[in-house]
């Protein structure tokens, strides 16, 4: 695992020789060693093609490449950092949340109505994703960022989970969505920041959730 916590903030990443990260342009905190830090356009593994859909939405999220030999500080507007480790399922989070992660991973963009149709796109706007979202998969570990914090929910056939869309950050694995209306009690005291909808996730695998309902 390349990604060390240094507090609930900040992660340290060691490079190699031969090694590339990819992280938020600005995400940079501070270095030792022989570090170099060159913009990026391709977007990961995936190359430009995987970022053409997100380009014609203005969804994208400059990154740059890290290469070299030492260590490297990464956080960003003092957002919690989570530290999600891929034994070669498929991490699904918003470009904006990504602060740093392994070049072994292979990124893609993957369109939100093929998660659901129109309802997928609807989720994207819910959720403040917009209609593209990024996926990450292959054998790495991923730095994601969120508010207050983040736990990780199993996600069972036997036990799905529903999550509020404001404070959803991220899911990994075999998961299906979908959205759908849930007025609640929260709709009966005033709160109406959302919680008429809500995300069900089912199927396969983990969903991270934030103590927040703010996003980033």
């Amino acid at each position: 695992m390349p990604f060390t916590a240094l507090n609930s903030r900040m992660v340290e990443a060691h490079i190699t020789p031969g090694q590339r990260m990819f992280s938020q342009r600005g995400a940079m905190l501070a270095y030792r060693g022989e570090v170099s830090f060159t913009p990026n356009i391709q977007g990961g593994q995936g190359g430009i093609g995987s970022m053409i859909g997100r380009r014609i939405a203005g969804e994208a999220t400059p990154l740059m490449t890290v290469e070299g030999s030492g260590t490297v500080m990464f956080g960003h507007g003092g957002h919690h950092v989570h530290v999600v480790d891929l034994t070669g399922e498929t991490l699904f989070v918003e470009a904006d949340r990504l602060l740093a992660f392994d070049g072994s991973l292979e990124q893609g963009t993957m369109f939100m109505g093929s998660q659901g149709g129109v309802m997928g796109m609807v989720r994207g706007q819910v959720t403040g994703q917009g209609l593209f979202t990024t996926t990450l998969r292959g054998h790495g570990s991923a730095a994601v960022m969120a508010h207050g914090g983040v736990i990780e929910l199993p996600v069972t056939p036997q036990r799905p989970v529903h999550v509020d869309p404001q404070a959803y950050v991220a899911h990994r694995g075999e998961i299906r969505n979908k959205l759908s209306a849930a007025l609640g009690w929260r709709e009966f005291v005033g709160r109406g920041s959302g919680e008429a909808f809500q995300l069900e996730l089912s199927g396969q695998g983990t969903v991270y959730v934030q103590a927040s309902e703010e996003k980033l």
